[in-house]
């Protein structure tokens, strides 16, 4: 199987579609190009596609609605969870002002104190 994120106009994900390995293939040599050309032709010529995999295989993790494809990244990169975060493009993730506890209790952030509170 092969997975496909089709993008609108701001490189955003507007949906993720699989599609049967024959499908993405040219003369027998598989590509992304052969996969993007058969997606086209169920979605539109004028839809945009880049293949992502459910393995991190490649583009740094799998690609899912809400995510935004950085082609100065070659990755998909979740949608910011909170205001206070930052990007970390070595990562490809975002990260909180002050790191998650690492006492093998259960937190939540709270964007309002910008701390993590133990979840009771």
């Amino acid at each position: 199987m092969a997975y496909f994120a089709q993008l609108d106009e701001n490189n955003t994900v507007v949906n993720v579609l699989v599609i049967n390995d024959d499908d993405c293939q040219i003369d027998g040599v598989r590509s992304e190009e052969a996969g993007i050309a058969f997606c086209k032709t169920l979605y539109g010529q004028d839809t945009n596609w880049k293949e992502t995999t459910p393995d991190r295989k490649f583009r740094k993790r799998p690609a899912g609605p809400g995510y935004t494809y950085r082609e100065d990244l070659d990755a998909f990169v979740a949608p910011n969870p909170y205001p206070s975060w930052t990007f970390n493009a070595d990562t490809v993730s975002w990260e909180p002002p002050t790191p998650h506890p690492r006492d093998g209790k259960l937190y939540l952030w709270d964007e309002n104190q910008l701390q993590w509170i133990e979840r009771v």
